[in-house]
């Protein structure tokens, strides 16, 4: 199968955005299809990579004057590489009111560091994560779940038929080499290596810092110090507790999941569907998906996340609470195939408690039976609306 054009639902915030900003800063992990997308949407812009060290050369002899030619077309890569830009940047938009530059760069913390000191107001921001189920389509959602979350969604697999395995493979490789040293110093590789492979494995689980450091032998604030590197890579996130005056001991950990269930799978060791079929952390890796398909549903038009999990001392827990100014819909999600009435228990739990408030709960499954109610609904994962 040759590559397939795959359409992308940030485009139209793209566009929406463009009318108000003279500066677009798209941001996302390396592979997520930020480069494509701006070439497929601004065809006749000129491109610049700045990871092109002889090209960024020739840029830093005179930035302004490359700015100030490209102004009303310029799309910058991995812009990030040359922070100094970003005040250059600054002057050209302020001067010339018909500028029109898109930045990209796949390392949150160097790009907002600029971002934030000289384009504040000046610029859009916006994040490109991995293709979400609804861009795959239903066509492609035909195979297996098991295929869905072992593919990932990285467009090089879906569209060009690369090999889930190779393509995480490449990814994990490229990004310890070569993103990992820019931002921290690590002197023991090896280390960092077990770090993540044990962060995959406790997707959906409280981020336990002292757990993890004497597992990996380092400090407790080298862990925290790793953990902030891989959300500033977007390998990892973390989904925060809810926690409201709700007169209950609720717990206040955040959980950690990953930006993409292709890269979990392989640093899990899952190599086909057949092994992810029986996999102990199946489940959890089927939750991840579903965490991060809100999650980009967020990002795709241009907000930020308002996605919580609840968990209580007595244990009880619903997997989404997503909050709406001061209004609340929740989800609990399950991996089976089969519906079961106590699937709701925890959602009633909360009703309970939020009253009114809770607007709506639904039960989100991998099971054909589904009941559209915004009270009590059930729904396939593939038809999840928001």
């Amino acid at each position: 199968m040759g590559a397939l054009f795959i359409n992308r639902e940030l485009k139209e915030e793209i566009i929406r955005q463009s009318h108000y900003f003279s500066v677009i800063t798209i941001t996302g992990p390396r592979q997520s299809g930020k480069t494509t997308l701006c070439k497929q949407m601004f065809p006749d812009y000129h491109y610049v990579n700045l990871e092109d060290i002889a090209k960024t050369e020739i840029i830093k002899q005179n930035p302004k004057e490359f700015l100030q030619n490209h102004s009303q077309g310029l799309i910058v890569d991995e812009a990030q590489q040359y922070p100094d830009l970003f005040s250059y940047i600054q002057v050209v938009v302020d001067e010339n009111p018909n500028a029109h530059i898109i930045l990209t760069g796949s390392s949150n913390f160097t790009l907002m560091q600029q971002v934030t000191q000289s384009l504040a107001g000046r610029t859009a921001i916006l994040t490109l994560l991995p293709l979400s189920l609804s861009e795959l389509g239903k066509e492609r959602l035909t195979v297996s779940t098991d295929t869905i979350m072992l593919n990932g969604g990285y467009p090089s697999v879906w569209a060009k038929n690369i090999p889930a395995q190779t393509v995480s493979n490449n990814y994990y490789n490229t990004y310890i080499e070569r993103d990992l040293r820019k931002l921290i110093n690590i002197k023991d590789l090896s280390k960092y290596q077990i770090f993540i492979r044990l962060c995959a494995g406790r997707i959906g689980t409280e981020f336990n810092a002292s757990v993890l450091s004497n597992e990996v032998g380092v400090s407790v604030p080298t862990i925290h110090e790793w953990l902030s590197t891989l959300e500033a890579s977007y390998i990892v996130f973390r989904l925060p507790p809810f926690f409201r005056n709700v007169g209950k001991r609720l717990i206040k950990t955040p959980k950690i999941y990953f930006y993409d269930t292709g890269l979990l799978c392989f640093l899990l060791g899952i190599e086909n569907a057949n092994h992810l079929q029986t996999h102990p952390l199946r489940g959890a890796i089927f939750e991840n998906m579903v965490v991060l398909e809100f999650l980009k549903n967020r990002f795709n038009a241009g907000k930020l996340s308002n996605l919580y999990f609840y968990r209580d001392k007595s244990q009880r827990e619903i997997d989404i609470v997503q909050e709406f100014a001061d209004t609340f819909k929740a989800y609990e999600i399950k991996s089976a195939s089969g519906f079961h009435s106590d699937f709701m228990n925890n959602l009633n739990y909360l009703k309970n408690i939020l009253d009114e408030k809770l607007t709506s709960t639904q039960v989100i499954y991998d099971g054909d039976m589904e009941l559209n109610s915004s009270k009590n609904g059930v729904v396939n994962f593939r038809n999840i609306s928001f």
